[in-house]
């Protein structure tokens, strides 16, 4: 087997591509397989020569194979689809921290240790002391708004 042959190395390429979407999967790379199959089917017919019209009927027809069927081939290959929370401050809410610089009086800013970072901090209005614990209710511009932890 010569692979000096474009139809060859196209036919080889393809065959790759598909096989690689079993360690790979997701359904984008056995399209794009079946692309060059297209491509080195083109060659074969005689349709198309040289380099530059395969790699542009390679790019045109791996488009049209995404775009029609890139649903049918998530839906067969599947894929870890899951949604997290994105909005990172709903996981500081109702957060116990520990008071680094002593919060208060009046809207006297502190700082606060949660989830491995320091915070800034307003407290309820009364002075909260350093090493007292303190749960964070919600968030003011960039300080994060806190009470006195009642165990």
């Amino acid at each position: 087997m010569e692979l000096e042959n474009p139809i060859t190395v196209w036919v080889c390429l393809g065959i790759i591509l598909m096989l690689s979407e079993i360690v790979i999967p997701g359904g984008i790379v056995i399209l794009l397989g079946s692309a060059c199959l297209i491509v080195a089917g083109a060659l074969g017919v005689g349709i198309i020569e040289g380099i530059a019209q395969s790699l542009t009927l390679w790019f045109i027809s791996s488009m049209v194979l995404l775009l029609s069927f890139r649903h049918i081939t998530q839906r067969l290959a599947g894929g870890d689809a899951h949604v997290d929370n994105t909005d990172e401050e709903l996981d500081l809410y109702n957060q116990i921290a520990i008071v680094k610089a002593s919060i208060g009086p009046g809207q006297q800013t502190g700082r606060i240790s949660c989830l491995g970072s320091e915070w800034t901090a307003l407290g309820d209005g009364s002075e909260i002391q350093v090493g007292s614990k303190v749960r964070i209710i919600c968030r003011d511009n960039i300080a994060l708004v806190v009470e006195p932890f009642k165990e």
